[in-house]
């Protein structure tokens, strides 16, 4: 009975986020106790996990495709931009674990953070404020506030001019 009551809550998530109309979206998550500021935009087809340990900020833009994982919690910033395809894991398995034992850790993105598309975020990072990280990176340690990381695993190849001003988020209605 647990297990059916458990897919039927993510079916029913899984059908809410695909729906055209954003303002829907954004109440439903936050009915289900997400924490979402103003002017954020979630678009159609994200998946979020455990949506109550997940929590955004104001003018965050989170684009299609992407994966919350919040079953370990996730914490993202003001002004993020959260490119298509990218997955923000909280939660995984331990490979030298004998029992294939499961670990958390919580993932926290900085303010005026910009993950390119397909990034994978690994549980524990933290991403400073300002950081860019590169398309198809694979975050496996913290990245410090300002620089710009590509690869797998992603390590710092420069830094951003600290000039961040911009507002990000707003959604029209069918969006």
């Amino acid at each position: 009975m647990k297990q059916f009551i458990s897919d039927t809550y993510h079916f029913i998530l899984s059908i809410v986020m695909l729906l055209p109309i954003h303002n829907f979206r954004i109440f439903f998550l936050r009915f289900l106790r997400m924490k979402i500021g103003k002017h954020t935009a979630i678009c159609r087809g994200v998946d979020i996990r455990t949506p109550y340990r997940v929590s955004i900020g104001s003018n965050t833009t989170v684009n299609k495709h992407v994966v919350l994982d919040g079953r370990g919690e996730i914490f993202i910033g003001n002004n993020v931009d959260i490119a298509q395809e990218v997955n923000i894991w909280s939660l995984q398995h331990d490979y030298n674990s004998s029992t294939y034992s499961i670990e958390k850790g919580t993932v926290i993105i900085e303010d005026y953070v910009w993950l390119a598309s397909r990034v994978t975020v690994l549980p524990g990072v933290t991403i400073g404020r300002g950081a860019v990280v590169g398309a198809c990176s694979v975050v496996t340690k913290d990245i410090p506030p300002m620089c710009i990381a590509v690869g797998n695993p992603a390590h710092v190849i420069g830094e951003r001019k600290d000039c961040l001003k911009y507002k990000l988020g707003s959604r029209g209605w069918f969006r």
